[in-house]
This record gives C-alpha cells, structure tokens and sequence, in this order.
C-alpha cells in the first residue's frame, strides 16, 4: 500500500462502523409518511373494491330471487294441470310451503319476500326486496305471471327488464 493512502478509521465517513450505524436504523421500521402512504393506498383500493362488491352481491341474491321465483311459478304451472285452474280448491299458492315464500328459501333472514296474486286462469308472482337488498335500486320489485312476463319495478331511468331478469 502506498504511504499516502490511509486506512479508513472509525470516524471517517466511508468506515464499516458509520455503514453498521446507517444499515441499523433502516431495519428498525417504517417511518411515518410510509405508513401514511400506505394507508392512503389501502384507502383508495377500498373506496374503489367495496362498492363493486356490493353489487356483486346484489346481483347474486337477485339471481337467487328469480329462481326461486320461476320455480314457483312452475309450480303454479302444475298445479293448473291436474286441477285445470290456479285458485281451485285452496289454490296452489296454499300449498306452497311458508319457508319457500322467501328467498332465499328456508331461511330466517329473507332478501326477497314472494307473494301470488291468482285467479281461475291468471297468477302474477311478486319478489319484493326486503333488508339491504332494497338497495337495488336499478331492479327493484321483480314480477311474472302465468304468460312467462317478466317486468322490473326499480328506478325508471336505469330499469332494465332484460339486465335484470
């Protein structure tokens, strides 16, 4: 080694001890404004992602409604076969079991609550939204009737019978 170059001691800024020092305080943690940014990120990815769950949800249970809603109305369908009207005797809706007048069927919370309107030759079925999916605002109340015509009766200017059924 040449006499004019030196060995880095301690205090110099390129020694290992100054590089321990500086390595040290990077392994502690985050600082502050990490972590806030952080959270500014987790925020917005939740403002976006929660919404469109929700929806997806509502969609789901929807879907649930209309098929409970079309097996009923099958129901209905038989029922006039052997009895060759929809109210004769005490009528098919009378024989469809409570716990399948909700949807979905056999549970205690219900998302939708169906109910028959009948006549000798003529049936129109009602899903109503009951709970948090009354906030289905685009679909609303969903009917069909013993023609297979579905009709929605949510917000006018965003129903959409097709989307929704």
């Amino acid at each position: 080694m040449p006499s004019n170059q030196r060995w880095p001691t301690p205090t110099s800024p390129g020694s290992m001890s100054s590089r321990r020092s500086r390595n040290s305080r990077r392994g502690r943690g985050f600082t502050l404004i990490e972590l806030m940014v952080v959270v500014g990120i987790v925020a917005i990815l939740v403002a976006i992602a929660l919404p469109s769950y929700q929806d997806a949800v509502r969609k789901g249970k929807r879907g649930q409604a209309k098929s409970d809603v079309i097996e009923i109305a099958q129901r209905a369908e038989r029922y006039r076969t052997v009895n060759n009207a929809y109210d004769a005797g005490a009528g098919f809706w009378a024989s469809v079991p409570s716990a399948d007048k909700r949807s979905p069927r056999g549970t205690a919370a219900a998302d939708y609550l169906i109910t028959e309107v009948e006549g000798a030759d003529t049936f129109t079925l009602t899903a109503t939204p009951q709970g948090g999916q009354a906030q289905d605002v685009p679909c609303g109340t969903l009917t069909i009737n013993q023609a297979g015509a579905k009709a929605a009766s949510g917000d006018a200017s965003t129903t959409n019978e097709n989307r929704c059924w």
